[in-house]
């Protein structure tokens, strides 16, 4: 590793240089010797400017920050599976070459997870951490520089690692492991070894988070649409299994289409999940599923229209934030003393792309309606909840669903997904990279 030179050093080197130039000179000059020491000392100039710059400290911050940088590069592959034996093992192997380090090794809270270095056959992965130092570490979360054995406090007292720099992981600001670097003795660790361990394990915990929200992501968005499909309710698949039996006997021909779209409205609820779909795709699904309603109940208890503005059918969506809405409007607004309407209407307000649900039926009133969205009450509405969250993940906290309702008069829910011109560029970004 390329280190700093002294005052002394630098002289030193100048001095050679001179002696070697007035030599080199004298040659070239035919032995006059004012001239060979003026064309020396410039040369010399030439030279000691260039040794003191290559080493000047902005120099010399930039190389490590270059240096540091690169090893980031390196470790993400392995970072970003979490701090587990196979990824910590890796990382130490790439970091040992780039310190003066003579072993490195990263624990999680109770286990040696990697070693590289000298000594590496005392410290199997896996096995319990050995050192009061690591032990402190954990227990404030603060740095420490250890300048000898004993202070570190490993279990064999004739170790030759004599001296550690000890740096806190931090997830979730609890220390969830350390990274450390030994050395065989305590005159290898100066500012630029301590400045380098904390840039590293603030590194390594940047990546460490970074796998952590991704984890978190996924759980989070499997979680919301396992719930959105569990809304699918089994009286439903009950009823409509019931309704295609029966239309065998009455009319073969409208039961053979309802079990054709019954087949691919569950195929594509079930594997549709996570990606984006077309909003003309996203508003065909919900078709299918009000087909079968309205095979159940007759057209003349349900009717459903749609409305899309130019230019929006093709925007992509999350899949499933239509169909619970038109599902709740049929399973919470159906009256017996008129038929139940349910209009789906896309549109540009004010720039930004909206899809309203709207049934003219049973409606509630403001205390129901605030029940119903209270996350915290037992009964508050987990699809709505749910489409809300998805929309706001996949669109930024501008998005979202806003709910109006009146008793006897029905209920509005509006979507918002975003400003239409930002929803073009990303997407049409994405046909780009396809």
């Amino acid at each position: 590793m390329r280190r700093n030179l002294s005052l002394i050093e630098v002289l030193l080197i100048g001095i050679v240089v001179l002696l070697l130039f007035v030599a080199a000179s004298l040659v070239l000059t035919d032995g006059q010797p004012h001239l060979a020491v003026l064309c020396a000392v410039a040369a010399a100039a030439v030279v000691l400017f260039m040794l003191r710059y290559s080493n000047s400290p902005d120099r010399l911050r930039a190389r490590q920050s270059e240096r540091t940088l690169r090893l980031a590069a390196k470790t993400l592959p392995f970072m970003r599976q979490g701090l587990t034996l196979e990824s910590a093992e890796e990382v130490c192997k790439l970091l040992l070459p780039a310190t003066m380090a003579n072993a490195v090794a990263i624990t999680d809270r109770t286990h040696i997870m990697g070693f590289a270095g000298i000594e590496r056959e005392y410290y199997p992965l896996g096995s319990p951490i050995k050192t009061k130092a690591t032990m402190s570490v954990l227990a404030d979360g603060q740095v420490r520089v250890i300048t000898s054995q004993e202070d570190i406090g490993f279990p064999r007292s004739d170790s030759s690692l004599q001296a550690a720099i000890i740096v806190p992981l931090i997830l979730h600001e609890e220390p969830v492991g350390v990274l450390k670097f030994y050395y065989r003795s305590p005159k290898k660790i100066d500012e630029t070894q301590r400045a380098m361990a904390q840039g590293l394990a603030a590194l390594l915990e940047m990546q460490l988070q970074l796998a952590d929200l991704e984890h978190q992501r996924e759980l989070a968005t499997q979680m919301r649409l396992k719930a959105l499909q569990a809304q699918i309710n089994p009286h439903f698949l009950f009823n409509t299994i019931n309704t295609i039996a029966s239309l065998i006997r009455t009319n073969p021909a409208q039961a053979r289409i309802l079990l054709r779209e019954f087949a691919v409205f569950y195929r594509q609820t079930l594997e549709g999940s996570l990606d984006r779909i077309t909003l003309e795709q996203e508003h065909l699904q919900t078709l299918r599923y009000f087909g079968f309603e309205v095979a159940r109940f007759g057209e003349e208890r349900l009717s459903m229209d749609g409305s899309f503005e130019p230019g929006l059918a093709e925007l992509l969506v999350p899949s499933f934030v239509l169909q619970p809405l038109v599902e709740n409007a049929v399973a919470h607004g159906m009256r017996d003393d008129r038929p139940l309407r349910i209009e789906v209407r896309g549109f540009i307000k004010d720039g930004v792309v909206c899809v309203a649900v709207s049934d003219d039926g049973m409606g509630m009133s403001s205390e129901e309606l605030k029940r119903m969205l209270d996350p915290k009450r037992e009964h508050a509405s987990v699809a709505l909840r749910n489409v809300d969250e998805r929309l706001r993940g996949f669109f930024g906290a501008s998005a979202g669903l806003a709910v109006q309702s009146e008793l006897g008069v029905g209920t509005t829910v509006v979507l918002t997904f975003g400003e239409f011109d930002q929803l073009k560029v990303v997407e049409d970004a994405k046909s780009d990279n396809r």
